[in-house]
Formats: C-alpha cells, structure tokens, sequence
C-alpha cells in the first residue's frame, strides 16, 4: 500500500472530536485505536496512567527494542483535541505520521531503542506529557533526545500563506510549504542534526530559541516543553498550526483540507532524522 493510502487509512479512523470532557468515549477509543496499532505493527506495548481533570488518562508507549542500556529516541505526537474540534491537523496529522514512520522503521535492525509516544491532554496544559517526563526525571532516566510532532498536514504554495510569530528572530519564508524544527538552546546540536537529515526531503526551517523558549511563547505550545523543562533535548516539528492554518482549533480541521503529498514528505524526513538517530543499519 502506498504511504499516501496509509495516512489516510489512519486519517479516517482518528479523525473526530476528542475531548476528555465533550466527546470522552472517542478520546478512549482513539487510545485503545493507538494502542493496537502499535501492537499490530509488533510494538512492545504499555500504557502510561496519570490523573488529571478529575480522572486517570493514559499515554500509550510503543517501544521498538535496539541495544540494551542505550538511551531511546522519543517520537512524539498527542491525541486529544480542544472542544468542537475534528482535530484533522491538530494533531492525527502527527498521529498518522508517527504511525508511517514506525511502520518504515520497526523491522529494521535498530541500536538504538525507539519510543512512539502518544500523548493525552497537551490541550489541557500539556498535562500527559509533564507527566510521563516527570516521571523520567524522578527515576534517571536517560533519553537521547525526542522528536515532538506537532500539526503536520497543512501546506500551502501561495505566496502570502505564511504568517510570521511577532518577534522571531530568523526569516522565515513567506510561503507555507516547510516544516519548522524548533528547539531550545540546550538542544541546539540536536536541532541541528535533526534538521540537517530532513532537509534532503523537504524545505525547513530550523529555530533555536533562548533558555527554554520563554522569550517566544508561540515556541512553547506543544508537549517539546516539557522536555525542555526537565532537561532532556527536545524539537518540536510543525507547520506553525495558527500561523499558517486557518482552521487551526476549528470544526473546519477536517481531513479536506490537509496535502496528503506534504504529509508523504514529512514521513520521508522524520524517517530520515530517526533512522540517522536511532542507528538503523539495514535500511
């Protein structure tokens, strides 16, 4: 099956409000959906409880195994939505995408160990992911890095489709076909060789930012930061969501209006960037 009929496969069955509140029963079945996929792909599989907003919600962790006692690589994405939302770039746009790459990836020989992650109530003050990170700092646990993936679906080719965060200090094209890699300064080197391996499949735009991002707020809304908080390098991977997205947090984030061949690229570059980080030898 081609990789675009793989992302849209995933589209359709994760597409949907998912809310803890407003639509509760589909953010459980997109967590059991997530769950058995990863199984199916032959993911160690287990879930990872936390309790917020009143009741327990799960992060789902699907682990290809590499050499024992090398730190893993994180890929990343979460699966909730805000109220009255579909939720088709953010984020099963990412979802679909962390599916396609560990797809490519998992029957590789790999040395280093990979974690796809998915994440709960990052609308809700990134409340899964901070944590799931907790917790690896409580227990020392190492990560060699992690790769949040973050609204990944929607491009455009016209000139003016691309509005720029106020204050950024970089140019940053006027036309949104590229993908961003955003880290902070402590993950410089790690930004820097995670954009250099996509780079050879589609335009990016790497930015490092100050100290954990503080200076540029629009920097900090995924679930990177709470890696960076606790120390661990971290980029978040996205099409800038509001800044380029019109249907950003909308009923209108449907499937429609993502490019299916933009996201094809985007697993091209994420499977690059794991494959250079996670050392899979035999691809």
């Amino acid at each position: 099956m081609p990789a675009e009929s793989r992302l849209r496969t995933y589209l359709q069955a994760l597409v949907g409000e998912r809310h803890p509140v407003f639509a509760p029963e589909r953010l459980k079945r997109t967590e059991d959906y997530l769950a058995e996929e990863f199984s199916r792909l032959g993911l160690s599989v287990v879930r990872h409880p936390f309790h917020g907003l009143g009741g327990t919600y799960c992060n789902v962790i699907g682990t290809a195994p590499g050499r024992q006692g090398v730190p893993p690589l994180i890929l990343a994405a979460h699966y909730d939505t805000v109220e009255g939302s579909p939720g088709a770039d953010d984020n099963a746009s990412a979802l679909a995408v962390l599916l396609e790459v560990a797809h490519r990836v998992v029957h590789h020989q790999i040395q280093r160990p990979i974690r796809f992650i998915v994440f709960c109530l990052e609308e809700e003050n990134l409340l899964g992911s901070r944590a799931y990170v907790e917790h690896l700092a409580a227990s020392k646990q190492l990560v060699h890095g992690a790769l949040v993936l973050e609204c990944v679906g929607y491009a455009r080719d016209e000139e003016g489709s691309q509005k720029i965060p106020p204050g950024i200090p970089i140019t940053v094209p006027s036309v949104g076909n590229f993908l961003a890699v955003i880290g902070n300064h402590a993950s410089a080197g790690f930004t820097q060789t995670v954009s250099q391996a996509m780079g050879h499949y589609m335009p990016i735009v790497p930015l490092v930012v100050p100290g954990n991002g503080e200076l540029h707020p629009d920097t900090r809304r995924s679930d990177h930061t709470s890696f960076w908080e606790q120390g661990f390098s971290a980029v978040m991977l996205t099409d800038t969501a509001n800044f380029r997205n019109p249907h950003y947090h909308r009923p209108s984030d449907t499937i429609d209006t993502l490019n299916l061949d933009f996201m094809v690229s985007v697993a091209d570059a994420v499977t690059a960037a794991v494959i250079d980080l996670a050392g899979i030898a035999d691809t």
